[in-house]
């Protein structure tokens, strides 16, 4: 979600846990955060405003209180399943993301025809003696995309599903469903594009060119707009960045692990950390004005 109205701007002194509590109760996605030596509460819908206002003026002027009550059982444990449960509520689409993304890999481990598989690669395909002979796009715009859900071993599932949910989760639950699926499709367009341009024709595919393109975003939008507090650690991102240049260099096809998608890579973190500084920048302006 893209918490974008100010609903209230208070000294870092007051406790807003038990509002925030209430807030959650009545079912009103807000955030918390400091700015300035100040908290300030945003909320996602302008009509959202006025509501937390009179709450809060209704709870300062003693209308009502609000209590800390200690569970009975496993407060611990029953805090870790809620903030679970809201992150998986507040990312659907990185959830389906990764459930396309499985479905293309159990297509792929378990042979499915090469028809179903053709549909979903960057060029169709058909197969003779043996041999794949790739044929013209045709006008098929959804190859642009379907190539990112084509998986081919465990450990790149596994992986790809990993950092998808690190770092798509964050973003969605930030910046909202709807910028999350131009993000997919932005960054799927770009890293699958720039693949086929450097590589050719072949039967590529993987999220990694989306996962390196919001790690891109990540990096480069919180850079800008730090409010959204998403910015991987630095540790993350030498992690990532010396793998791609690892396996740039060739060392991983040398060792036998296969080929890699490095145009995809490269084409992805590119395209991610353009739109992560116009996104952030954009939002820095529209929080100024407010």
């Amino acid at each position: 979600m893209a918490f974008s109205f100010t609903a209230l701007r208070l000294g870092i002194e007051e406790d807003l846990l038990p509002l925030s509590a209430v807030l959650h109760q009545r079912g009103v996605p807000h955030r918390i955060y400091e700015e300035r030596g100040q908290q300030v509460l945003k909320v996602d819908r302008e009509a959202q405003v006025a509501d937390v206002i009179t709450l809060y003026d209704a709870w300062r002027a003693g209308e009502f209180r609000i209590e800390r009550v200690e569970r009975a059982a496993g407060p611990a444990a029953a805090t870790r399943h809620s903030a679970v449960s809201n992150a998986v509520l507040l990312s659907p689409i990185t959830i389906i993301l990764i459930v396309l993304s499985m479905i293309g890999f159990l297509l792929y481990y378990l042979r499915a025809p090469f028809e179903w598989l053709s549909m979903l690669t960057f060029t169709p395909f058909t197969t003779a003696g043996g041999q794949a002979q790739f044929q013209g796009f045709s006008g098929q715009y959804w190859r642009l995309l379907t190539p990112a859900f084509l998986h081919f071993g465990w450990l790149h599932i596994a992986f790809n599903s990993l950092w998808l949910w690190e770092l798509g989760s964050k973003i969605e639950r930030t910046l909202g469903a709807v910028n999350m699926i131009l993000l997919f499709c932005t960054i799927a367009l770009i890293s699958n594009t720039a693949q086929f341009v450097f590589g050719g024709p072949g039967m590529f595919g993987g999220m990694s060119g989306v996962v390196y393109g919001l790690l891109g975003f990540s990096w480069a939008g919180a850079k800008i707009q730090p409010t959204w507090g998403f910015a991987p650690p630095r540790s993350i991102m030498i992690m990532m960045v010396g793998w791609l240049l690892f396996c740039m260099a060739g060392v991983v096809e040398v060792l036998g692990f296969g080929a890699i998608a490095n145009a995809a890579h490269l084409g992805g973190l590119v395209a991610g950390a353009l739109l992560g500084a116009a996104f952030g920048y954009l939002s820095r302006i529209s929080h100024d004005k407010t």
